[in-house]
């Protein structure tokens, strides 16, 4: 029977104990530096347009001159955009998530189709505007409406919302499926009744990700040729608008220092609507999340 050091195990031990410690510490420290420069970006926006959010910033249209400049119809047309947008990609990429988790066969064009959409996830946003440009701008002869960057936008964001459905689609677990078919309900009223609503958590927090990826996007609607200055809102979908980031992307490039201080301004609105369209979508989530 062999023995056992004692001292040579304590000392294996105290060397991953140590290991542990160094790496908890090598985390830790990579989470400070990500807090320290988000901290620092949201401080040093908020400080430089503070002072610039009033009444007639809300109100005003954008002009050529800072101290009449407004983000009026940029708000209403980014509203606008994801009205087109959020409907489109959610019914879509929901769609998709329950055929291919719960219709479609399991064979090899499936695992294809699946493999090939989260790819698409990862394609630069600047692709899908050139796709938005040849489909829907030019074939379809949408021009740069709200439309057609709704669609656009929609194609974009459909990939990960698809890949976080599927994933909270799979995490209802199959005893659950078996038990409501076996008290005779049919396929679409386990999917629609019980899969569907226990599911509803992990698809919100993809939509939560991909909307907010959609309403700070500036490439796509620069291929589209969305206009950076705009003095009118749009009153339907085929309408032009004007979209908040492209109005940051305009003021950004302006050599006067008093549209520098628009720009943080803006950047703050944009950062409020996101964070109200995650509250409520949060929100969402939480409800569901007691109920299953």
């Amino acid at each position: 029977m062999q023995l056992v050091d004692k001292d040579q195990v304590a000392k294996s031990l105290s060397g991953r104990l140590l290991f542990n410690k160094s790496m908890k510490f090598l985390f830790l420290l990579c989470t400070m530096v990500g807090l320290v420069v988000l901290v620092t970006l949201i401080v040093d926006t908020v400080l430089d347009g503070w002072d610039h959010l009033t009444w007639d910033f809300l109100t005003s249209f954008s002009s050529s001159r800072p101290e009449s400049a407004g983000i009026y119809g940029a708000i209403i047309g980014s509203i606008w955009l994801m009205a087109v947008t959020a409907p489109v990609a959610i019914i879509l990429s929901v769609g998709t998530a329950l055929y291919l988790e719960e219709y479609a066969p399991k064979n090899k064009v499936t695992n294809f189709i699946t493999v090939n959409i989260s790819n698409l996830a990862g394609v630069p946003s600047v692709v899908f505007g050139l796709l938005g440009l040849t489909i829907f701008v030019r074939q379809l002869s949408l021009g740069n409406s709200v439309m057609a960057a709704g669609l656009t936008l929609a194609l974009m964001i459909m990939p990960v919302i698809v890949v976080a459905a599927q994933e909270a689609i799979r995490a209802v677990p199959g005893s659950v499926r078996e038990a409501s078919i076996g008290m005779g309900a049919t396929k679409w009223q386990t999917v629609s009744r019980i899969i569907l609503p226990a599911a509803i958590p992990g698809i919100i927090t993809g939509v939560i990700l991909a909307l907010s990826r959609a309403i700070g996007e500036t490439a796509p609607l620069v291929v589209i040729g969305v206009p950076v200055s705009l003095l009118v809102t749009p009153n339907s979908v085929f309408d032009t608008f004007q979209a908040l980031p492209m109005q940051i992307y305009n003021w950004v490039k302006m050599p006067q220092e008093e549209f520098q201080y628009l720009t943080a301004a803006g950047i703050i609105i944009l950062l409020l609507i996101l964070f109200l369209m995650n509250s409520v979508a949060i929100f969402i989530r939480n409800k569901y999340s007691k109920r299953f």
